[in-house]
C-alpha cells in the first residue's frame, strides 16, 4: 500500500528546513554534531545558523522572492547544506548541480531555470567563466564559495563567506506548504538534455520514512558516509536527507572518491553506513591493502545493478553485507531494496513498503511471475514533472505511476530482478537476452574487473551480443583470452547469449554519476 506525505504526520503548512535543520535545535539536539568535513565539525546549532543567515542574505540582500530558482554548483561541504537548506527556508527554489558537466551544460541549466543567482565552488569557477555572460540571459549574480576572482566585474561577484556574514542569524520560515515546490533535480541527460525534476516539500520526508527508516533503521547514532555526491538525488539522500532526518552525523569530503581517498575517511571517519555505486565498489577492491572498515554495519549501492560476485568479493574481503536497490531522480531516492535480514545477491531487493509496484508488457498487461515487463512505481516521492517539458511528462508520469524506464521480473519470493533499460535489451534468436545477465557471468572471471554487453549486428545484420571488458591490473587482453571469456559465458548461460565479440578496453563509458552507457557500446 502507497503511504502519502499526510499518512506519515507531515501537515499541510509546511517547510521542509525546518523539519531536517531547526527542529534538531528546538528538541535540544544543537550541540550534536551535523557535519564533519576534515577536520571541520558542524554542530546543529551551527548549521541552523548558517541556513538563516544564508536564507535572509539571499531575500535581504539579493531580493529572491518565494520560487526563484536558485542553482548550486557547489563541491560537497558544509556550504552545500547552508545552501540548499537556507534556500529552501526562505522560500526559494535550490538546484543541486552536477559537478562534472561542462560548460554547455551549465548554460543549459542556467537558462531552462532561469535562474537570477548561482553559487558556486571556486574550483568550479573556471567551468562558469567559460560562457559568454551574454549567453546567460538571467544570471545576475555569482557567489562563489572560496576566494572572489577579479576577472568579471565585481558587482556580479559575491563572496559567500562575506554574505553568511551579513546575513542575519534569523529567519522565519517562508509560509510554504508540504505540496509546494522545494527544490530541482536535472537528470544527468545520459538520454538527451537533462530534466529538471521538480520535487516538492514532502519528497524528502517520505523517503526519509520509507527508506532510511523504513529498511536501513537509522538512527541518530549513525554516521553517514556517501562515495555518491550531494548532487546526484542518491548522495543528497544519504549524506544530507537520512543524516539529518535521524539526527546523525554525515561525513563529506570535496577531495575525489579515488579508492585512496575513500578508504582514508573511513578510517579517519569511522562511518557507520557506507553508500556507494557498483564501479566505486569495483575500484575499492581493486585496491589492494589491508584497511579498517570495522566501523560499518552496513553497505548500500544504487546507480546500477551491483553483480553478484562484486556482492560475494566485498563480503569475504570486509565481511560487509551490501545493500543493493533502485531508485531514481524522478522517485528521489530507493523504492525496492534488499534489506538486512532479506538478501539475495543478484537481485534488486523486495519493494520498499510504502511504493507500489507492477510490471507490464508492451501492451500495459500484467506480466506472470518470473516473466520480464516494464517496472512502473506508486509513490509519494515521485516528482510532480518534468519543468517546461510537457510532453516528456506525460509520457513519464501517469497518473500516481510512473514508467521507470527498467526491465525487472519478480519471483515468487517477491524479489526484483534487473534485465536492464528498456532500450538495452536485446532479441537474439528471436530471444530476449538482457545485457546484465551476461555481464553479471563475466564478471565472475577472476581477469574481468567491469565489462558492459551491449547489441552488435553480425555481417547477416542479425543482432548478437558483444561484451566490452576492462581487466584487472596486470592482465593483457589477448585473443587467447576473449576466447576463455567466451568459453566462460557459454559454460553458464544458454549459447544464444554467449557474446560473440570481446574487446578490452581501458574504462568503459559512464555517465557522471557512474552509470554505464550501453548507447555508447552499441556505437563502438
Amino acid at each position: 500500500m502507497m503511504l502519502d506525505a499526510a499518512a506519515l504526520g507531515v501537515p499541510e503548512a509546511f517547510n521542509v528546513a525546518t523539519y531536517f535543520v531547526d527542529r534538531h535545535v528546538r528538541e535540544g539536539r544543537g550541540a550534536r554534531v551535523a557535519i564533519e568535513c576534515g577536520d571541520e565539525r558542524v554542530t546543529y546549532a551551527q548549521l541552523l545558523d548558517g541556513v538563516n543567515r544564508f536564507g535572509s542574505a539571499l531575500v535581504e540582500q539579493l531580493s529572491v522572492r518565494p520560487e526563484e530558482r536558485i542553482v548550486l554548483l557547489l563541491l560537497d561541504g558544509p556550504a552545500f547544506a547552508y545552501s540548499f537548506f537556507g534556500a529552501i527556508k526562505a522560500g526559494a527554489v535550490p538546484i543541486p548541480t552536477n559537478t562534472l558537466w561542462k560548460p554547455a551544460d551549465y548554460r543549459y541549466v542556467l537558462n531552462d531555470s532561469r535562474a537570477r543567482v548561482l553559487v558556486v565552488s571556486e574550483e568550479l569557477l573556471p567551468q562558469i567563466e567559460r560562457i559568454p555572460r551574454a549567453e546567460l540571459r538571467y544570471l545576475e549574480h555569482v557567489i562563489v564559495v572560496g576566494v572572489v576572482s577579479d576577472t568579471v566585474a565585481a558587482e556580479s561577484r559575491l563572496s559567500f563567506a562575506q554574505m553568511l556574514e551579513r546575513g542575519s542569524p534569523q529567519l522565519d520560515p517562508a509560509p510554504t506548504g508540504r505540496d509546494d515546490v522545494a527544490f530541482w533535480l536535472y537528470s544527468s541527460g545520459s538520454t538527451g538534455a537533462p530534466k529538471g525534476c521538480v520535487h516538492l516539500h514532502h519528497d524528502m520526508v517520505v523517503c526519509a520514512e520509507l527508506f532510511g527508516k523504513g529498511v536501513l533503521g537509522v538512527r541518530a547514532e549513525d554516521r553517514f558516509f556517501s562515495v555518491a555526491r550531494l548532487f546526484f538525488a542518491y548522495g543528497l539522500g544519504n549524506a544530507l536527507v537520512f543524516p539529518l532526518a535521524s539526527g546523525g552525523t554525515s561525513i563529506l569530503s570535496p577531495a575525489p572518491p579515488t579508492p585512496q581517498n575513500v578508504y582514508a575517511i573511513i578510517e579517519k571517519h569511522r562511518p557507520t553506513l557506507l553508500f556507494s555505486v557498483p564501479t566505486g565498489y569495483g575500484m575499492a577492491l581493486a585496491h589492494e591493502g589491508d584497511f579498517d572498515l570495522s566501523s560499518i554495519r552496513l553497505a548500500v549501492s544504487a546507480g546500477e545493478a551491483l553483480p553478484p560476485a562484486l556482492f560475494e568479493r566485498f563480503k569475504r574481503r570486509f565481511g560487509i553485507d551490501i545493500l543493493d536497490g533502485i531508485g531514481s531522480t524522478e522517485v528521489l531516492h530507493m523504492f525496492i531494496s534488499n534489506r538486512p535480514d532479506a538478501i539475495r545477491p543478484g537481485s534488486s531487493g523486495l519493494l520498499v513498503p510504502g511504493y507500489e509496484a507492477k510490471l507490464l508488457d508492451e501492451g500495459e498487461q500484467p506480466v506472470a511471475v518470473g516473466e520480464v515487463g516494464s517496472l512502473w512505481i506508486k509513490g509519494d516521492s515521485v516528482c510532480s514533472c518534468y519543468w517546461n517539458q510537457h510532453e516528456k511528462t506525460k509520457n513519464t508520469i501517469a497518473g500516481q505511476w510512473i514508467r521507470t524506464g527498467d526491465k525487472y521480473s519478480c519471483d515468487a519470493d517477491g524479489f526484483y530482478w534487473y534485465a536492464g533499460r528498456v532500450d538495452d535489451m536485446l532479441k537474439v534468436g528471436g530471444q530476449w537476452v538482457s545485457p546484465v545477465e551476461v555481464e553479471n557471468a563475466l564478471i565472475e572471471h577472476p581477469a574481468v574487473q567491469e565489462c558492459g554487453v551491449a547489441a552488435r549486428e553480425d555481417g547477416d545484420a542479425l543482432v548478437k551480443p558483444a561484451a566490452f571488458v576492462v581487466l584487472r591490473a596486470g592482465i593483457e587482453g589477448t585473443p587467447a583470452l576473449a576466447m576463455e571469456l567466451q568459453q566462460f559465458v557459454r559454460a553458464r548461460l544458454a549459447e544464444y547469449k554467449r557474446p560473440r565479440w570481446v574487446e578490452f578496453l581501458p574504462e568503459l563509458p559512464r555517465t557522471a554519476t557512474g552509470k554505464l552507457q550501453r548507447f555508447k557500446l552499441r556505437e563502438m
